[in-house]
């Protein structure tokens, strides 16, 4: 997709996305349909994936998509692929999707090409589902594209349809005690888009939880529960973590690489002129002034 060197998008890339996510609603499913959904330990449930994306400071463009998958119930990383993208689309609320989603997709995508056996059997994405603008987030538009079961873990509330970050939110929040504790998410349409978690005991902040495809919203707080050793489920919180240090060392690859550059360029530079380095080098040991013509013996 070419869009307008990553500014604000034209009305007609708007319209356009707004149609392709309103296209795209039609197929959410809300319910569980699978069956390790429906038991109260999770059984059969083996794998739990993970996406982020991480940015580099200062830079809109260049981006690290990547993507785990944890083994359930130990949280223990069984794959992991972190790749540097460049990123095409702008950041516009409301159409987060449009700006990460295909590189995430395309992990999904090499991963079941690879290794369809460490496939996850559930997404959890950095990110809303239904809870958003049109009720279609990037959780939503990641589960319908890889049709797998997706939520929405977002760290922040997304204020739409009446949901205010206002003191009767945060009232709230104060009565949330302990790890599992909850409240809906009840837009002013009287539809509850998601749930406040309180995912750790030692949180102070909640989590807040929406369905992305695939999956009830009470399965979805229970699996979230269950995956969370701190605040941030584990499998966000490796690929978050994983794909920051993926950043890190690439930088660090691409400092050290533009040094061996200039030095091989001071080399160079040196050899075109081995009478001058030969003069310098004689006259800094010396300490004596080069001659303004030298003879024949340092030619040689």
């Amino acid at each position: 997709m070419a869009h307008e060197a990553l500014g604000y998008p034209q009305r007609e890339t708007l319209s356009r996305w707004e149609r392709e996510q309103a296209r795209l609603k039609t197929s959410v499913i809300d319910w569980d349909t699978e069956a390790w959904q429906r038991d109260s330990d999770f059984a059969g449930l083996h794998r739990v994936g993970g996406v982020d994306i991480s940015f580099i400071k200062g830079d809109d463009v260049r981006a690290c998509a990547s993507l785990v998958v944890l083994s359930y119930p130990e949280l223990e990383v069984l794959f992991e692929e972190c790749r540097m993208v460049n990123l095409t689309a702008p950041y516009v609320s409301g159409f987060l999707a449009f700006r990460e989603v295909p590189f995430l997709v395309d992990a999904i995508q090499r991963l079941q090409k690879k290794d369809h056996s460490l496939m996850p059997q559930v997404l959890l994405v950095d990110g809303n589902g239904i809870l958003h603008h049109r009720g279609f987030g990037v959780a939503c538009h990641i589960g319908i594209l890889t049709n797998l079961p997706c939520i929405g873990v977002a760290k922040k509330l997304l204020q739409v349809d009446g949901l205010k970050n206002n003191d009767l939110h945060k009232e709230k929040i104060q009565q949330l005690k302990l790890g599992g504790d909850t409240f809906p998410l009840v837009a002013d349409s009287g539809t509850i888009l998601g749930m406040a978690l309180k995912s750790h005991n030692k949180s102070t902040k909640p989590l807040y939880v929406s369905v992305g495809h695939k999956v009830s919203l009470g399965t979805a707080i229970r699996l979230i529960q269950a995956c969370c050793r701190y605040r941030i489920p584990e499998p966000i919180r490796q690929a978050d973590i994983r794909s920051r240090e993926y950043i890190r060392r690439t930088l660090e690859r691409a400092i050290t690489q533009e040094s061996r550059q200039e030095r091989d360029h001071e080399g160079m530079r040196k050899k075109q002129s081995p009478t001058l380095s030969l003069a310098r080098s004689l006259e800094e040991s010396t300490g004596e002034e080069r001659p303004e013509n030298p003879s024949p013996g340092l030619h040689s």
